[in-house]
């Protein structure tokens, strides 16, 4: 099909079983882009403040960018909603044929914008630019790969985790090969009875001012050390930087560098792979693996939180529980913490239950039985590590920000992590900024005040590429932001105009946490990341809280909020941020 400038969103509401078409507010277009930017505007306008995240006022946005299916690199959407594991803003992202199917499939349009909740288990077919829904009973427990067997087109279902409304269950597409993964998209999803998303439709075909653009930066990607890292190691090699920095989560956050490191890394995933995910020497994909549960490929968290963060030193087994999460849609990272904070709370003598790190089988069980919440701890921890110690009467062992579980890289270890995490918008997450790479070159070298830059512009650089839902690894070598892309397809931008976007954009989901109750206090780090770490490089380093208070100040001053982490009015006037008045409202009584 040809490319066309998408601008109007499906309404797709469950409780009515109706479909229409409608057109994005042309203001929200100029000032959002798409991705994040628009799922975020349509979350503050559809969502009601305080909303129960697995009720049916709760909005699911499915988010492409505007030049999805034309952008190089592998093409991806987001998942938009509120969270139900942190009450917060979430967007997730994931790639595969899901999204550029999905791009074709939806013509003019941009976002699917689900709302209610069906009857019954139901799919929503998009093609031609339309869409319908049509029942699902026969699919109703049916894992990821069997949903995507069950029709042509590509799809994006949830497994049964979604359909128990696990508090962080996946939405997966390609029969669990990839997955938006953190946070809960797929509780939502599962809570509204949406068992798949199935869209039919060939790329649309690139602007034809666009093709020389496109080839320039895939040809750039290529030469550059990101691309080149990611031909040969993808995101698994994080194993082994990880420890080498004394920054790799070891048996449940007690240690900073697994002795087993080297048999499940980079060099024991390549010894075990029979392949590539894709025909493409530039850009292959992850590694292809066969294990008990079939096929799987394996990305850096699986190692991390399934291997190092359990003490499991097997590569087969790893690879193993990482392909059990993908059928049954449950988000590796948190299901690698919540079986860890079981091993924790064994070993403390507050469980009936064994669970021991080293220990595959235990750690399988109790995966299966969080997903279908079959016992009383897989029941309480399918509500995530918070949640489960305070049914429990435990310690939460597990580091957390806005009660989602830290991943790759352990904060002591690189202290500009921590602000990253306490700041991120949706709770503890690698991807807003990662800064932990720089400060390891950079070691003494940092001030406070390039601590706190290198993570505001990298979150707002993020959220200008995840509006465009660009390739992770091709933005990380985009220079312009996207700016040559946009101008060839007819958009009117600059670099200084979209770092200022992604600042508003940034704002917009403060904003929106700001009126879901989240203060300063969530933004605070958790205890045990002020206990020393006990070995490796990092040994003996910990967390100065009243050093990340300084931190946490500047960087509020740098993105011209108060002292509680509120935007102020001259901020957002500054970026044009088009809250209600309702919304200001809500906001001035906070203040």
């Amino acid at each position: 099909m040809n490319w066309t400038r998408p601008d109007r969103a499906l309404r797709v509401d469950l409780s009515a079983g109706t479909v229409t078409s409608e057109a994005i507010p042309e203001p929200w277009l100029d000032r959002y882009l798409g991705g994040k930017g628009l799922g975020a505007r349509y979350l503050h306008a559809e969502v009601p403040r305080g909303a129960d995240p697995l009720g049916p006022a709760n909005a699911l946005v499915f988010a492409l960018g505007p030049l999805t299916g034309a952008l190089p690199g592998e093409q991806r959407y987001a998942a938009v909603t509120k969270s139900p594991l942190t009450d917060t803003f979430l967007d997730s992202y994931a790639g595969g044929t899901f999204p550029e199917q999905l791009a074709g499939a939806l013509g003019e349009h941009m976002l699917v914008v689900v709302t209610g909740r069906a009857e019954e288990p139901t799919a929503l077919v998009v093609e031609d630019g339309d869409a319908h829904l049509e029942p699902a009973d026969d699919l109703a427990g049916a894992d990821a790969a069997g949903v995507d067997d069950a029709y042509d087109g590509a799809v994006a279902c949830v497994g049964p985790a979604g359909e128990n409304r696990v508090r962080y269950a996946t939405i997966a597409s390609d029969g669990g090969d990839h997955h938006a993964g953190r946070g809960g998209a797929g509780a939502v999803m599962g809570s509204k009875n949406l068992k798949a998303v199935v869209a039919r439709g060939d790329a649309p075909e690139p602007p034809a001012d666009f093709a020389a653009a496109r080839e320039d930066a895939a040809e750039a990607f290529a030469d550059s050390d990101v691309g080149r890292w990611q031909a040969a190691s993808e995101t698994v090699e994080t194993v082994d930087f990880a420890n080498e920095v004394g920054g790799l989560p070891t048996r449940g956050w007690q240690e900073g560098t697994f002795e087993g490191a080297d048999d499940i890394g980079i060099e024991a995933v390549r010894e075990a792979a029979t392949g590539r995910e894709h025909d493409d020497a530039a850009m292959p994909g992850g590694f292809e693996v066969e294990s008990a549960e079939g096929t799987t490929i394996p990305r850096g968290s699986t190692p991390i939180s399934l291997g190092a963060g359990l003490g499991i030193d097997d590569f087969d087994a790893v690879a193993e529980l990482g392909a059990v999460c993908d059928r049954l849609g449950v988000d590796v990272i948190t299901a690698g913490n919540a079986v860890a904070f079981a091993a924790r709370a064994s070993a403390d003598g507050h469980l009936d239950r064994d669970v021991a790190f080293g220990d595959p089988e235990a750690a399988r069980d109790l995966i299966r039985d969080i997903a279908g919440r079959e016992t009383d701890l897989g029941d309480a921890l399918a509500d995530g590590v918070v949640a489960a110690a305070e049914v429990l009467g435990t310690d939460e062992y597990i580091p957390s920000v806005k009660a989602m579980e830290l991943p790759a890289y352990d904060p002591r270890a690189a202290p500009t992590m921590a602000l990253a995490y306490a700041t991120s918008d949706r709770g503890a997450c690698h991807r807003r900024a990662r800064p932990v790479e720089e400060e390891a070159i950079a070691a003494d070298g940092w001030t406070d005040a390039d601590r706190v830059s290198a993570v505001v512009e990298e979150q707002d650089r993020r959220s200008v590429l995840w509006s465009l839902v660009a390739d992770d690894f091709v933005g990380e070598t985009v220079d312009d932001l996207g700016t040559s892309w946009l101008r060839a397809a007819g958009y009117d931008v600059t670099p200084a105009s979209l770092l200022e976007t992604g600042e508003r954009i940034w704002t917009l989901v403060r904003l929106f946490n700001v009126r879901e109750g989240h203060t300063r206090a969530d933004d605070s780090l958790p205890d045990p990341l002020t206990e020393p770490l006990p070995d490796g490089p990092a040994a003996g380093e910990t967390i100065d809280r009243d050093h990340f208070d300084v931190l946490l100040d500047r960087y509020y001053d740098r993105r011209g909020w108060d002292e509680r982490g509120v935007p102020t009015a001259e901020t957002r006037d500054r970026l044009d941020v088009d809250v209600t008045l309702d919304e200001l409202d809500t906001l001035s009584q906070t203040r």
